[in-house]
């Protein structure tokens, strides 16, 4: 059984995460952590851990673990995930990883050098529709990659702060507004949002990303960016982020693009069209497909050596990468090169 501990028992966490936890026949759900010690009662009441924290470094040292879940602002993530893979945890991250590339690579170092798992999670490589997609273009259904882009419109607004929280949202606690300030955040909606973005693009395509070029409607906190990335093999990639859309529902329209076909994914219930050269059309949506394993079952998976982690750190790392050169990019108006 495999003892979890979760740093970061807010909104998000008791809307997926927590009853992921509760569902795993190989979890138990050993310590919960939330300095709101009016909401952890709460989550403790709902999902009955073994013991309760307000101070994520006392729950380290006086609870017996095998992994943790760590689910704080963005700029709190660090901290915690090395200090746990330090003591020999497995790690679970929210996304984005860090907020900064020299702290995902400290946490990928410490991670291999004691051969532990080290996931994130980044929607993307939990969906149905990017595993067929990954094989289909690992497969060469659409030739060599070209150019890839992504066009994401919605309204994150009132995580923001900057109108009201829809009424009955899910989730046994209300959110925090910590993306308000782009300090806890890390930015704005790009390093939010946008992360999945990336991840997408990376996690498909398979390709580093060599520079990244990146316009913002406003810093530090940004609602609108627009990304042009320079990969491997001479591909490019465009990325159109949209936050405060006022359009009754988010929009979605992404194009990869081959030397012998494409693939087209439409609207955020994932209409998938992938065309080959020879004019085979194939035309799916995420639930004709099995479903995939979600963060939390995959990383006990990967615990068990069941299977492999689908967003492991370094594909965590690469997303990290490309946001902080995005910001970079946007705030001193050049081209950013990624070493490594």
């Amino acid at each position: 059984m495999i003892r979890m501990g979760v740093i970061g028992a807010g909104w998000f966490t008791t809307r997926r995460h927590l009853p992921d936890i509760a569902a795993n026949n190989d979890m138990e759900l050993t310590a919960i952590c939330r300095r709101d010690k009016d909401a952890l009662a709460k989550v403790q009441q709902a999902f009955h851990a073994k013991c309760v924290w307000t101070d994520w470094r006392e729950m380290l040292d006086g609870s017996e673990l095998d992994a943790v879940l760590i689910a704080t602002p963005h700029n709190l993530h660090y901290e915690p995930a090395k200090a746990a893979l330090e003591r020999g945890l497995h790690t679970l991250i929210e996304k984005p990883m860090t907020i900064r590339s020299v702290e995902a690579n400290e946490l990928c170092r410490i991670a291999a050098e004691k051969r532990l798992q080290l996931g994130v999670a980044l929607n993307p490589p939990f969906w149905a529709h990017t595993h067929r997609i990954r094989n289909a273009i690992r497969n060469g259904h659409i030739g060599g990659l070209e150019a890839l882009s992504m066009f994401w419109l919605g309204n994150a607004s009132y995580v923001f702060g900057q109108a009201p929280q829809p009424e009955n949202l899910p989730g046994l606690v209300p959110p925090t507004m910590y993306r308000s300030d782009p300090d806890l955040c890390g930015g704005g909606y790009l390093i939010d949002g946008g992360s999945h973005l990336i991840s997408e693009m990376l996690w498909m395509s398979e390709l580093k990303v060599r520079s990244v070029t990146c316009i913002m409607d406003q810093l530090p906190s940004d609602r609108r960016a627009l990304l042009t990335l320079h990969m491997e093999k001479g591909v490019i990639g465009a990325i159109s982020c949209v936050g405060d859309s006022n359009y009754r529902k988010r929009r979605v329209l992404n194009i990869f693009a081959g030397d012998g076909g494409s693939v087209r994914i439409e609207d955020f219930e994932f209409k998938v069209m992938i065309e080959s050269s020879n004019h085979d059309i194939e035309l799916f949506q995420e639930n004709e497909l099995q479903p995939v394993s979600g963060p939390i079952d995959n990383f006990a998976d990967a615990i068990l050596n069941r299977d492999t982690l689908f967003s492991s750190g370094e594909h965590g790392r690469a997303v990290v990468q490309v946001v902080e050169a995005a910001y970079v990019s946007a705030k001193e108006g050049r081209t950013v090169v990624i070493d490594g």
